[in-house]
């Protein structure tokens, strides 16, 4: 394997095929489908109820890895509306201050993650308000009915990772039931979404050529470079780390990850460093195309734009700062009226571009031995 980038397996459908042999791609076309379906078994299962039962002290939602991030995605929706705060924990059990005042998002695609179940666990032991997502018939499904707490059953996409969005609307209504989250009338924000997840993918579909289709493009730009991810504006940081993560698990590759104004008091330093070409008394205005070097930083900048103007003040000037230190960047804005919308404008093309990006570097995306045999050692101490 290398870190370059064959252009013609992009727009190749017999290399995608070939590359793909799981379809990763077909599987992040499903998540407009995902929206949908997930609003459905929420109502299935009752979260209508949680109404009654009065608005929690706080949401503290249990998951790892890609069930995880439906707690970053419910806490960055709800950072600037909700009364109460939410808390995304990575790991078993519980922190010390929950009780019963509280409520238990636990979230686990399989269904059977040990740090999730711990979790599950101890608030049972707590007396804790429970909500349950997952697969069915999973021992997570099995405590939360012996529990008699609300479980929504999530049918899984290939991998947790391509099944972001059947784990993150469950989490997202029980945040509205519970008054944290408007989400409109009937839902709309949610339709909204699921409008924009579908144009994203018809721009992004595998046999649009990379000219026209932007995510093509993107895994282009990121060829044989370390990309510095920053999000900026409300789900900003959000869509950073998603994407730092897919880049991980579907490419097999490495990215730093940052959220802005954070970033502009630290990682941006590295604009002056080793990998982005430049030194603090080198000649900055000096072409650094024909460099002779290895790899180079790129930064990528997620501008999930609700029309702050403080917020992009700070894109301006990094776009600035990178020009002048010839650091290539690549500027994505958000499309929507609303942040659920505006995110899954920016969610979609990330994750169609860490695909492509895979295949073009003759990648599987699919398979995650790593986490596997990582899985396996550890339950041999068992």
């Amino acid at each position: 394997m290398t870190l370059d980038l064959d252009e013609g397996r992009l727009d190749d459908a017999t290399a995608l095929a070939e590359l793909d042999p799981e379809q990763m791609l077909r599987a992040t076309a499903t998540a407009a489908a995902q929206i949908r379906a997930a609003r459905t078994a929420c109502r299935d299962a009752g979260l209508e109820g949680l109404r009654d039962e009065g608005r929690p002290r706080a949401v503290v939602v249990a998951g790892m890895g890609g069930s995880g991030i439906a707690g970053d995605v419910l806490a960055a929706l709800a950072s600037s509306s909700s009364p109460v705060p939410v808390v995304v924990h990575r790991g078993p059990g519980l922190p010390g201050w929950v009780g019963a005042a509280d409520l238990v998002l636990a979230v686990s695609c399989s269904g059977a993650t040990e740090e999730t179940l711990a979790a599950t666990d101890e608030a049972v032991r707590r007396g804790v308000r429970l909500v349950g997502v997952g697969g069915d018939g999973s021992p997570l499904a099995d405590r939360c009915r012996n529990a008699r707490a609300p479980f929504v059953s999530v049918v899984k996409q290939l991998a947790p990772r391509a099944t972001m969005w059947g784990l993150a609307v469950p989490a997202v209504v029980t945040a509205a039931q519970v008054g944290l989250l408007d989400l409109g009338e009937d839902d709309r924000q949610l339709e909204a979404a699921a409008v924009r997840l579908e144009q994203v993918a018809e721009m992004c579909r595998p046999d649009r050529e990379s000219f026209v289709n932007p995510a093509k493009s993107l895994a282009l730009d990121l060829a044989g470079t370390l990309p510095m991810i920053w999000g900026a504006g409300p789900t900003g940081g959000v869509l950073a780390y998603r994407f730092g993560c897919q880049l991980a698990e579907n490419a097999k590759l490495p990215a730093v990850t940052g959220a802005l104004p954070e970033a502009h008091h630290n990682q941006v330093v590295t604009l002056d460093g080793g990998l982005a070409g430049a030194a603090a008394d080198d000649d900055i205005f000096r072409d650094r195309v024909d460099d002779a070097s290895g790899l180079r930083l790129r930064l990528v900048l997620l501008h999930d734009d609700d029309g702050d103007e403080t917020t992009r003040a700070r894109v301006e000037a990094t776009e600035r700062l990178a020009e002048q230190r010839g650091v290539p960047l690549t500027l994505l804005r958000s499309d929507g009226d609303g942040p659920l919308e505006r995110l899954a404008s920016l969610a979609g093309l990330v994750d169609y571009a860490s695909v492509y990006l895979a295949i073009g570097l003759g990648i599987d995306p699919t398979p995650v031995a790593p986490i596997d045999e990582l899985k396996r050692r550890l339950a041999e101490r068992h």
